[in-house]
C-alpha cells in the first residue's frame, strides 16, 4: 500500500449525482392522502401519519395542547391501554413515536415489511381513537411543568424560552414556547386535549406516508380498508400573527446574580419557509453563522476567544419564524461579543461574500444533503416536510442544483433584504451589575430587564 507523504491535500472530485427516491400519491374519497416511496434495499417499512395541525392552530390560552395531545396518543386507545399498545408495537418489532411541531402532529413506526398491514392498523388506531385518559394527561402535564422549571434554572434553556416573547407580539401564539408556557400548560386538562383532537384530527387533514418495501397500490388498499370510513370536516384555515413586537433595536436583560458567563441571543422575526429567497438565505446564513468556519464563529471563537461556539439560524415555519444568533460568553466580554456579532450582521450586508466562502458553504450544503436520507424513516420525514411546508414535488431533486446556483450577489441581496439590523433584539441572561453598562454603551437601544 502506497502512502502519500507530500502533505498536499487531495482535490475533491465532482459531487456524485443524487436522485431522491421516487414517490407517488393517491387521495382517498374521504380526503386522506396516501404517499408511497418504494425503497427496496431492506425489507422494512416506515409508516408516518401527518396531521395538518400543530401549535400554530392553538389559541394563546391553550398553548401546549398540541404537544400534550401528541404525547397522550401513546397512552392508549379506546380499545387498549398504554401497556397493551406498547406490547403490541413491540410484538411487531416496532415502536411508537409521536410529536407535535408548530405546523403539524405526527405519529410513526418502522417495522418489517411483512408486518406492514398490522402496524398500519395499530398506528391508525392510535391516531383515530386515542383514549387520552385524564390520569395520564395529568402526569404528562406535570412532566411538562417540571421541564419548564428545569429550563428556567439553566441559562441556555431560559434564553431560548424567553426570546420568542421578545420577538413577537404579546398576543401572538408565537410569543409562547412551542409546547406551551407554565401558565397555559397548568390549565390544560384531558377534556381540552380530546376537544382539540376531535376538531383537528379529520381525514382531510391527514397524510399517510409509507416508505420502504411497500408499493403504492398495497399502501392505498390498506389505507382504504383502515381509514376509508373515517369522517369529519376540517376547521377553516387559521392565521397567526407573526408580526414583530419591536420595530427598533433593543436590549433585554435577565438578571442572574454572580453568573460567570452570559447567554446571548440576537435576532428578529424573519421570513416563512415558502419565501422565494429561501435558497439565497440558506447559503447566506451558512456563511454568516451556519457552519464551523462561518464568519460569526471565526470572529467570536477563533479571533477573539470569547466563546466555544457561536452560530446563527433561521427557524423555518409556514409563518415567519425567528432568525437568531446564539452563543454563551464570559461575563466580562459580554458587550464586546454583542458588538462583534452585530458587526458581522452589518458586514454581511455590506458586500458579497468571497468566492472561497461561497464555494465552501455551497459545497457543504450540497454534499451533506443526500446523507440526510439514508433510512426509510428519514425519507418519510422528508416527505412529511414536503407536505407540511407545501413544497414542490421536485424539491429534493432540484435542491442541490438550486444551492449550487446561488451567486455572491444573491447572498448579498438576501442579507440586505432579510437581516433587519435596525430591528435587532438582544437578550442577555447574566449578571446585571457586570453587564448592563457595557450593553447600554453599544448603541443598540435601551436596556430593559425581563423577569426571570
Amino acid at each position: 500500500m502506497s502512502v502519500d507523504n507530500t502533505g498536499v491535500r487531495p482535490i475533491p472530485g465532482p459531487p456524485r449525482p443524487y436522485h431522491f427516491p421516487d414517490f407517488q400519491s393517491v387521495r382517498l374519497s374521504n380526503g386522506v392522502e396516501v404517499i408511497a416511496a418504494p425503497v427496496n434495499r431492506l425489507p422494512v417499512a416506515t409508516i408516518r401519519l401527518v396531521i395538518d395541525a400543530g401549535a400554530r392552530t392553538e389559541s394563546s390560552d391553550e398553548a401546549g395542547v398540541a404537544a400534550l395531545t401528541a404525547s397522550g396518543l401513546a397512552e392508549g386507545t379506546t380499545r387498549a391501554d398504554a401497556a397493551t399498545m406498547a406490547d403490541e408495537f413491540e410484538q411487531l418489532g416496532g415502536s411508537l413515536s409521536t410529536t407535535a411541531t408548530w405546523d403539524a402532529t405526527q405519529a410513526a413506526t418502522t417495522v418489517l415489511a411483512d408486518r406492514f398491514e398490522s402496524a398500519f392498523r395499530l398506528l391508525a388506531e392510535v391516531v383515530r381513537t386515542p383514549a387520552l385518559p385524564a390520569r395520564e394527561i395529568n402526569r404528562l402535564r406535570e412532566e411538562r411543568l417540571a421541564e419548564l422549571l428545569e429550563l428556567r434554572s439553566e441559562p441556555r434553556g431560559l434564553a431560548d424560552e424567553r426570546f420568542a416573547g421578545i420577538l413577537y407580539q404579546p398576543t401572538s401564539r408565537f410569543s409562547l414556547p412551542e409546547a406551551g408556557s407554565e401558565d397555559t400548560v397548568r390549565e390544560l386538562k384531558a377534556s381540552r386535549c380530546r376537544t382539540w383532537h376531535e376538531r383537528h384530527f379529520v381525514p382531510a387533514a391527514v397524510t399517510v406516508i409509507v416508505c420502504g418495501d411497500v408499493e403504492l397500490g398495497r399502501a392505498a388498499t390498506v389505507a382504504e380498508e383502515v381509514l376509508g370510513d373515517w369522517m369529519g370536516v376540517a376547521p377553516p384555515p387559521q392565521a397567526v400573527d407573526d408580526s414583530p413586537r419591536n420595530v427598533e433595536s433593543a436590549i433585554h436583560l435577565i438578571h442572574r446574580a454572580g453568573a460567570p458567563q452570559t447567554e446571548l441571543r440576537l435576532g428578529h422575526v424573519a421570513l416563512p419557509r415558502h419565501h422565494p429567497d429561501y435558497y439565497d438565505v440558506v447559503v447566506m446564513n451558512a456563511i454568516l453563522g451556519g457552519v464551523f468556519n462561518s464568519r460569526i464563529n471565526l470572529n467570536l471563537r477563533e479571533r477573539h476567544g470569547y466563546t466555544y461556539g457561536a452560530f446563527s439560524s433561521f427557524e423555518w415555519r409556514r409563518d415567519a419564524g425567528p432568525f437568531s444568533v446564539s452563543t454563551a460568553v464570559a461575563t466580562n466580554v459580554t458587550g464586546a461579543a454583542v458588538r462583534e456579532a452585530a458587526a458581522e450582521l452589518e458586514r454581511m450586508k455590506s458586500g458579497p461574500p468571497t468566492d472561497g466562502e461561497l464555494a465552501l458553504c455551497t459545497s457543504y450544503l450540497e454534499g451533506v444533503f443526500p446523507i440526510r436520507f439514508e433510512t426509510t424513516d428519514a425519507i418519510a420525514g422528508a416527505l412529511a416536510a414536503l407536505r407540511v411546508f407545501r413544497l414542490s414535488e421536485d424539491y429534493f431533486d432540484t435542491y442541490r442544483e438550486r444551492i449550487r446556483g446561488v451567486s455572491a450577489e444573491g447572498v448579498m441581496r438576501a442579507a440586505r433584504a432579510h437581516l433587519h439590523t435596525r430591528q435587532l433584539q438582544v437578550l442577555a441572561v447574566g449578571d446585571r451589575e457586570q453587564i448592563a453598562q457595557g450593553l447600554g454603551e453599544l448603541g443598540l437601544g435601551t436596556v430593559s430587564e425581563v423577569p426571570a
